[in-house]
């Protein structure tokens, strides 16, 4: 396997953030400092669209099965859609102060999300009907949610060191993580059926089976803060690493390879992979990476 990065320059301090492969066969990122949406095709063209909420502080950002765009407004307290086209829709959330972060599309076709400072999960309709769920530690900080092969939601509780589980009538079941103060993040439905995740303090990367069984696989770099991760087209994951400046691959056998970012510094945090198979993922620094895999090499 050859694998070659390439970077392309967003707009000066717009602060990707979240990333995601669109319908429309392009890449679609949030612009967290500059307040935009962005999406980048195959060449390297970026072209922006401002939201109508300035400083929304929008952060993690998905694709539905309709194509449409959903993000979090961290800054703003909004779930925010957007058409391939660019046209907005904002829903405010009920609870005051709420920092939606972490948002994935469910089983039941609905938008559902975190709410790290509420301690709650949000479910929005297409419609924009919204419902909140209470967790039972308010103090969780509920991070990055993603549906698992069981037809349940399941999401990092980064302050609680848990996994949890919520059910489609909002049950929910939490699992300790055997690393003590791990700080998991990213999470993301397996090519294996189970929930894989980063800790961004323990510097392992975590595998749940939906009956709660957790492995654990220690990082080769120390400090290497991984942040998100997502699901891989050869039995594998790919996550980002915030604090060694790298992407990382993992099996899912626990064999994991580690690739440098040209440029240092760069601050990766979501990761993505497009229909070609590239990893593409937003840096911080105002640029967007791409990874291309040679697997005949």
């Amino acid at each position: 396997m050859r694998t070659t990065i390439n970077e392309y320059a967003t707009s000066r301090d717009s602060g990707p953030y979240g990333i995601t492969a669109g319908k429309d066969g392009a890449v679609w990122f949030t612009e967290q400092k500059g307040s935009r949406i962005g999406t980048i095709n195959a060449d390297g063209e970026i072209t922006s669209f401002s939201l109508p909420t300035a400083d929304a502080g929008v952060m993690a950002i998905i694709s539905d099965r309709n194509g449409d765009l959903w993000f979090t407004e961290y800054n703003a307290n909004h779930i925010g859609k957007m058409s391939p086209t660019g046209h907005f829709t904002e829903y405010k959330l009920p609870t005051v102060n709420a920092s939606p972060f972490g948002i994935t599309e469910g089983p039941d076709g609905a938008i559902w999300f975190t709410e790290i400072n509420s301690g709650k999960i949000g479910r929005i309709s297409t419609c924009g009907e919204i419902t909140e769920f209470e967790l039972p530690d308010p103090t969780a900080f509920p991070s990055y949610i993603t549906s698992g092969s069981d037809g349940a939601l399941w999401f990092t509780q980064n302050k609680s060191n848990t996994i949890a589980r919520i059910n489609m009538l909002g049950e929910v079941t939490e699992y300790p993580i055997p690393t003590l103060n791990s700080g998991p993040v990213g999470i993301t439905n397996g090519p294996d059926g189970a929930l894989w995740f980063v800790q961004i303090m323990g510097n392992k990367i975590g595998r749940m089976t939906t009956s709660g069984e957790v492995t654990e696989f220690q990082l080769p770099t120390a400090n290497a803060r991984p942040h998100a991760i997502i699901s891989g087209n050869n039995n594998d994951l790919w996550f980002t690493e915030w604090g060694s400046n790298q992407i990382g691959r993992i099996t899912i056998e626990g064999v994991i390879s580690e690739f440098p970012i040209p440029t240092q510094n760069s601050e990766p945090h979501g990761l993505t992979i497009c229909s070609k198979g590239d990893i593409w993922f937003a840096e911080q620094c105002d640029q967007i990476g791409r990874l291309i895999i040679d697997w005949n090499n």
